[in-house]
């Protein structure tokens, strides 16, 4: 199966109107990538612009479908519920606009048990919109 065909809300725990990603782009041992196209009645977006929190939210749901993708197509197991350590040196360059498509790049600096910590870019045709560093604690707690 090509990653690119997976249907996203199979290997997240989020759900609509909550959704910050559509698709994996590409995956490997220690990267991720995914790509998101920017609706206008996003819930994040105001004044036709992804706004702070949706760029944060799309970097940690790139983080779950990497998580998802694993236990799902690798260990099939079920997908488990991760949650933001936290988050450091968040830069936003600018705000993403409204019916554009972003793509979001992680790479695993370390994963120690059940913390995985990530270095995360998103960009677009225009070059980078932000970058940070965010640890992910996975749960216990399965999606139903």
């Amino acid at each position: 199966m090509n990653i690119k065909d997976i249907d996203i809300l199979t290997i997240i725990p989020q759900r609509h109107p909550f959704v910050m990603i559509d698709r994996l782009q590409y995956h490997n041992d220690t990267e991720t990538s995914s790509s998101f196209f920017i609706k206008k009645d996003n819930i994040f977006c105001e004044n036709e612009l992804l706004r702070e929190g949706g760029i944060l939210e799309n970097i940690a749901q790139t983080c779950a479908a990497r998580i998802g993708y694993i236990n799902k197509y690798e260990k099939h197991e079920k997908i488990k519920i991760g949650l933001i350590g936290s988050v450091k040196d968040f830069v936003v360059n600018r705000m993403p606009a409204a019916n554009s498509t972003i793509f979001t790049k992680i790479r695993v600096m370390s994963e120690v048990f059940a913390i995985t910590l990530i270095e995360a870019e998103v960009t677009d045709n225009d070059g980078v919109i932000a970058h940070c560093e965010m640890k992910i604690s996975l749960t216990d707690k399965e999606v139903l």
